[in-house]
């Protein structure tokens, strides 16, 4: 099945899902912060609706809300609360996102655009909780059952050898194909760490458990913070982006 078509059977779920958390939580939460008042700023605080920021030059800071995320630059003086005019991230891209099910029945296939169409941006995980076979780092895992491997280049046929916790493993993706399943042989557990390699690279990842995650943008930050799965976070904060541009003063 398309990842296009699975996205769409999964709008009203996550259309529910978000609207949970914008009734449930009327907070935003800092999920990144850099520069001279960071301290001020921790990732995983909440700040008061109604309320601002005064950031410095050099300042950037990441808020979350239950319409999305919005990035902050100092200096100046920046309202808590998202414009009115902030478009919501799209619904159905986040449903796809933050599913933690359906992944484990999903095949994506090539995307290739016509002659002169300008450059695509980079390829991104369309799901959080697969495992990039390019990127390193603690990697949260909702359901153990459901982990896939992703690959941004779906070129050519791909061997991805699994080595580590004492086990040797491969994963093979089709020539159009950028999921392919993870080998049972290597066990999906808290702590295992592996090394990936498909001949051209490779990546170091180590599986921390999650189990359920709390609905809303806000338990999925909050969760990938706590286990410090940095990676999720910065795809989270990138998918979940409102429309309306820089924050302004």
């Amino acid at each position: 099945m398309a990842w296009g078509k699975l996205a769409a059977q999964c709008a009203l779920a996550g259309a529910l899902v978000i609207g949970l958390g914008a009734h449930a939580w009327a907070e935003t939460m800092v999920v990144r912060a850099t520069g001279p008042s960071a301290a001020a700023y921790k990732p995983g605080s909440k700040l008061a609706d109604g309320g601002s920021l005064v950031l410095k030059a050099g300042d950037v800071v990441t808020l979350l809300d239950a319409k999305g995320t919005r990035t902050l630059r100092g200096p100046g003086s920046f309202g808590v609360t998202a414009s009115a005019s902030a478009a919501p991230a799209n619904s159905v891209t986040l449903s796809a996102l933050l599913d933690t099910k359906r992944v484990r029945r999903a095949r994506t296939g090539a995307v290739r655009g016509g002659l002169g169409d300008a450059p695509a941006a980079p390829p991104r995980r369309p799901n959080l909780w697969m495992v990039d076979i390019a990127q390193s780092g603690t990697l949260c895992i909702a359901d153990p059952a459901a982990v896939r491997l992703w690959r941004a280049d779906t070129a050519k046929p791909a061997t991805v050898r699994i080595s580590g916790e004492g086990v040797q493993a491969t994963a093979n993706f089709g020539a159009g194909e950028s999921v392919a399943a993870w080998p049972a042989a290597a066990p999906v557990r808290e702590g295992a760490a592996y090394r990936l390699s498909d001949g051209a690279r490779a990546a170091d990842v180590r599986f921390t458990l999650v189990g359920a995650v709390s609905p809303g943008l806000d338990g999925v930050a909050s969760s990938l913070l706590a286990h410090q799965c940095a990676a999720q976070l910065d795809l989270l904060v990138e998918t979940a982006a409102l429309k309306d541009g820089p924050a302004r003063n």
